[in-house]
């Protein structure tokens, strides 16, 4: 009687446990799920020797944990000061990890392990926070700091993983001469803190230390600082939170603690130019012309003797703007046919044994990829071709086609089918001319489907050989032709150009914005560029009166770039170590600018109202701060997905 009454409530706690396991299959979100992340940071245990020891002579540096820990990017991140010529051996092992120090210790110094925040947990990855261990050989503790960031000097963006370094010796020579006595190295923000210095003036410099000899070698990345800096601390207080769960937190509480300064020195790193000219190579893929290359500018004009041609004749020279790259062309078109020119070449080259650009002689040879005598025999087989061709068409009765193949002149105009009003034409040609006939150029307005010839001026483009700039008086929402009748050129080759024709119209008057910028405080030699990206210059003038004015701009999103142009060259040139010539300054205006239609936009900009680390728009800014996904923010996560 027992066990038949014991049966109903076993069948009925049969059936609830076989519902509740059925309604948890069929919904496995809300079953369980291991419970929240471990958000506990792994915690030091124990340390050998220990934090802080003074007069320790081991190089050996083990630090115990209370769980599994594992180091990231350690090459990046750990960094020993002073700094160490052999590598550090840095080991892994379950709960703990050792240091040991190649290098012969130094008497009397402080040393310093900088882990960032390299040390996580194995299972969640729960940072240990930023770390640094260090000890004494001597009777004496080192504890200043000095900290700031690393901008690269023309485009203010933070340099992530360069080294920075002090000096105690002032001379200047003791970056190019000496290592670094204490060493960082900056974070994904551009932030540095050399810890473990001694009380006193120091050089201080950045280096993109290619060598790793912790000195500056030509052609590194570098910054430097004309004045010293000079360690010093105070007390003082910051204000922490107390989490109270995941997303919420209890209490913030007062933390007193010794403010190291210099605390925000900014460091503009940049490279310098290459002032050391080379002969670089030379090229002549056609007949027609030949190319030279230098390393580096020169105000020098190389000479040309012909040995087997008359170079003052024959070649005609276009340079670029620091005679770096020169292209030859040949007048006489009968020349091409000998394979190879023979010349004498002078040049403004450097010498390493004086140690500045002296004039050097060479005998240059050089032959065509394609030889003349390769071409004439290319067209004649494409004419053979063609001319079977056209016996096949004629065969059917196709008398269609009857010109022969040919080379033509290529024009070539690069613009958009709109234009602003202070926009003109540029022509560019594939070779010298020889002959140019204006009359076979027609620029045609078009009003109500009828054209009219409109006046033009066609100059040679400033610094060029080949290209050409249309001027004409462009009136809002006008509409034109342009045309360029058959053999209207020919060029050095003898090719005429095919006729050319172009359509495009001036944008109407409420298509455009302005932007009239003001400039209080700026420097005289102040230029303003107006960015699409932090790439791309769509605007650059020099600001006059303290002021920049932009008309005719397309409506879209823009930013604001100014750099004082000291020598006045038109371009951001970068410092020079030797002369301690620090970079020109650069400043960004700190927000994106919105131009609109048929809109004026005024705005006022100190450049210098914000410090250079807060300047640059954060849309513009490609090396972003190093963020860890920890076990706190996949519980906050976790919770926000639940509703909570």
């Amino acid at each position: 009687m027992y066990d038949n009454a014991k049966r109903p409530w076993r069948l009925f706690l049969l059936i609830l446990v076989s519902a509740l396991l059925a309604a948890a299959c069929a919904n496995p979100g809300t079953g369980p799920d291991g419970g929240p992340y471990d958000e506990t940071p792994p915690h030091i245990v124990g340390m050998t020797p220990q934090l802080g020891a003074r007069s320790s002579d081991a190089r050996r540096v083990t630090l115990q944990f209370d769980e599994l820990v594992r180091i990231q990017n350690a090459s990046e991140k750990v960094i020993v000061s002073p700094p160490q010529t052999e590598m550090p051996e840095i080991r892994v092992a379950g709960r703990r990890i050792t240091v040991e120090l190649l290098d012969t210790l130094r008497p009397n110094t402080t040393y310093t392990i900088d882990f960032s925040d390299a040390i996580e947990d194995s299972n969640e990855g729960n940072p240990l926070g930023n770390f640094t261990y260090y000890f004494s050989t001597g009777a004496d503790l080192d504890t200043m700091e000095v900290a700031g960031h690393v901008l690269q000097a023309d485009n203010l963006e933070p340099i992530k993983g360069i080294l920075v370094g002090l000096h105690a010796d002032l001379a200047d020579s003791a970056f190019t001469a000496k290592p670094f006595d204490r060493v960082a190295r900056t974070d994904g923000s551009g932030h540095f803190s050399i810890k473990g210095v001694a009380p006193g003036a120091y050089r201080i410099y950045a280096l993109r230390d290619m060598d790793n000899d912790f000195k500056m070698s030509r052609g590194e990345m570098m910054a430097f600082m004309r004045d010293s800096v000079v360690t010093s601390s105070f007390p003082d207080v910051r204000y922490d939170t107390l989490w109270r769960d995941t997303v919420r937190y209890d209490t913030i509480y007062t933390v007193h603690y010794t403010h190291y300064m210099p605390d925000n020195v900014v460091l503009l790193a940049f490279n310098e130019k290459n002032t050391r000219r080379y002969f670089l190579k030379t090229e002549r893929p056609e007949p027609e012309w030949f190319r030279v290359y230098f390393t580096a500018p020169s105000p020098q004009v190389p000479r040309v003797r012909g040995l087997n041609f008359n170079a003052d004749s024959l070649l005609l020279e276009e340079r670029s703007a620091g005679n770096d790259t020169i292209t030859y062309w040949l007048r006489d078109t009968s020349i091409p046919a000998v394979d190879t020119l023979r010349m004498v070449y002078a040049y403004d080259a450097y010498d390493d044994s004086l140690g500045r650009n002296v004039e050097r002689t060479d005998t240059l040879e050089l032959t065509p990829r394609m030889t003349m005598a390769r071409r004439l025999k290319q067209k004649a087989e494409e004419l053979e071709k063609w001319e079977k061709r056209r016996e096949r068409r004629h065969k059917r009765g196709d008398y269609s086609d009857e010109t022969p193949p040919r080379d033509y002149l290529r024009i070539t105009v690069p613009m958009s089918r709109t234009m602003a009003p202070d926009q003109n034409l540029q022509f560019r040609f594939a070779e010298p001319l020889t002959r140019l006939d204006t009359a076979g150029l027609h620029l045609l307005l078009v009003e109500d489907s009828v054209e009219h010839e409109a006046p033009f001026e066609l100059v040679r483009a400033e610094n060029q050989l080949l290209g050409f700039t249309m001027r004409g008086e462009w009136r809002y929402g006008q509409n034109y032709r342009l045309v360029v009748d058959s053999a209207a050129v020919t060029g050095l080759s003898g090719n005429f150009n095919k006729k050319f024709q172009l359509e495009f119209g001036i944008g109407k008057e409420e298509s455009f914005g302005s932007l009239f910028l003001t400039l209080p405080g700026a420097d005289s030699t102040a230029v303003v560029q107006l960015l699409s990206s932090d790439t791309k210059v769509e605007r650059q003038q020099p600001a006059r009166g303290g002021r920049a004015d932009f008309f005719y701009l397309r409506p879209g999103a823009y930013y604001l770039r100014l750099f004082y142009d000291r020598n006045r060259n038109g371009q951001w040139d970068p410092g020079l170590y030797a002369e301690g010539r620090a970079p020109e300054e650069v400043f960004y205006f700190p927000v994106k600018l919105e131009i609109r239609a048929n809109w004026d936009f005024e705005q006022t900009w100190r450049v210098d109202e914000l410090p250079l680390t807060q300047q640059k728009p954060r849309e513009l800014i490609k090396q972003k701060e190093e963020t860890k996904q920890t076990a706190r923010s996949r519980n906050a996560e976790r919770e926000r997905e639940r509703g909570r």
